[in-house]
């Protein structure tokens, strides 16, 4: 019995001594996006000559909120699952506390009309960054405890779409229509991967649009936006001053584009060129290649980390899973969203494209996101190699016992023959034993 103890500690410890590794193809697609981002973020820094700063001032910047992002990322990337996951109520209760904290005089700050950014002294934060990767950690958590619930009973599904009500009314308040628009998609989308029948999305969807089309109507300039979007030609130095410009450094860039850093629109002609606008100056200065090949790594990583969310719900590690679907439509919805408003398919959101865009809080947390997501990578890879070394363990397990009985069979026959041999001796004659003995 101590012996059988012993053995099964031992095994424990070996198998505690497995590590995992990264998703390479998730690595070079994170490492890929984040380069490229500094880069064109590099080239369209020269637009921050007409803003009364340095051509530079945005690079430098930019390369500091990377290089905190990749801290975190580090820091996250070492972190186990389970301890992030024992905070994910604490989390999200700090998304609630950070959104009201705005509204706290001195320590909100109001830009552009709109108040969504935290006053921290030489740089502001945007809250509302912080909170897609707090809520995607408490809507996993939530999934993974209540999956059967949330397939079989309404009250299960409602509560997430009640938490969600409340961060999209505190991010009206602010407001930021685009960062709410994405959350109740990602929320419904992981409802529907947690199991939750389409038939019963269909009424919180019904009830959802003609909220979001009265917030359209009752602001003119959301308003303005629609219709701009619908025909910028139309309004060509008013409201369709961004998508025009947009469109035509799309339409410089043709197949192999203007050359890096030749974009002409991304002189004071196109308005935030390094952050909401980004994707045309791609498109002009690298052209249709170019393009492709972002919309290629966006793809890449999306469909990476959803396949990867479903192997770790096969293995049952479901908080890992879900974490790893919402981070995908996190970023697959927000790059969609950005690309689609430089095209002119979309209206205007005001949302950055992930690891490329300009911006201090959107680079960091985004960078954060990704930490996470190659975290669930190498807890996934430590299980398979877990589980093959278990079964590794088994079979030998199951070899030596049909092994043993045969070697002690082996052994023990010269004691049987010698036995056989004395036997026969006390029952034959002596003349048998004689001529036994002239043989």
């Amino acid at each position: 019995m101590a012996t059988l103890m012993y053995d099964g500690a031992a095994q424990a410890t070996r198998l505690d001594e497995i590590g995992g590794r990264f998703d390479p193809w998730l690595l070079g697609a994170v490492v890929a996006l984040v380069c490229l981002g500094v880069v064109m973020v590099g080239s369209a820094a020269i637009a921050g000559a007409g803003q009364n700063v340095g051509h530079w001032y945005f690079l430098s910047r930019h390369l500091l909120y990377v290089g905190a992002g990749i801290g975190l990322a580090l820091v996250l990337m070492r972190t186990e699952l389970k301890q992030i996951e024992q905070l994910s109520l604490w989390l999200l209760g700090a998304c609630v506390v950070a959104l009201l904290v705005l509204w706290i005089p001195h320590v909100g700050k109001t830009i552009n009309g709109a108040r969504r950014w935290l006053n921290l002294g030489p740089a502001s934060f945007q809250v509302v960054e912080m909170v897609k990767v707090f809520y995607l950690i408490w809507l996993a958590s939530y999934l993974k405890r209540y999956s059967e619930e949330v397939a079989e009973i309404w009250y299960a599904m409602l509560k997430p779409v009640g938490v969600v009500g409340v961060l999209v009314l505190l991010l009206l308040l602010q407001p930021d229509f685009g960062s709410s628009t994405l959350l109740v998609g990602i929320t419904l989308c992981m409802l529907l991967l947690g199991g939750a029948p389409i038939s019963r999305l269909i009424a919180p969807v019904l009830v959802l649009i003609p909220g979001f089309v009265a917030l359209v109507i009752f602001e003119p300039y959301r308003v303005r936006r629609f219709v701009s979007f619908m025909d910028p030609w139309q309004d060509q130095l008013g409201a369709g001053y961004q998508l025009s410009n947009a469109l035509m450094a799309i339409g410089r860039g043709e197949w192999f584009g203007v050359g890096l850093g030749g974009s002409v629109q991304k002189l004071s002609y196109l308005p935030m060129a390094h952050t909401d606008f980004i994707f045309s100056v791609i498109a002009e200065e690298l052209g249709l290649v170019g393009v492709t090949l972002v919309i290629a790594l966006y793809a890449l990583l999306v469909g990476r980390a959803l396949w990867l969310g479903m192997k770790c719900v096969e293995m049952r590690r479901h908080f890992s899973g879900y974490l790893a679907f919402g981070i995908a439509l996190w970023m697959g919805v927000q790059s969609f969203i950005s690309m689609g408003v430089n095209l002119g398919i979309l209206p205007t959101k005001g949302l950055t494209l992930p690891l490329v865009s300009y911006g201090g809080s959107s680079v960091v947390m985004t960078c954060a996101a990704m930490g996470l997501l190659l975290r669930v990578s190498w807890e996934y890879e430590r299980a398979v190699r877990q589980v093959a070394r278990r079964k590794a363990t088994g079979a030998t397990a199951a070899v030596m016992p049909a092994v043993g009985p045969a070697r002690s069979d082996m052994a023990s026959t010269p004691v049987r023959t010698q036995a056989a041999s004395a036997a026969r001796t006390r029952t034959e004659t002596p003349a048998q034993a004689a001529l036994r003995r002239a043989r």
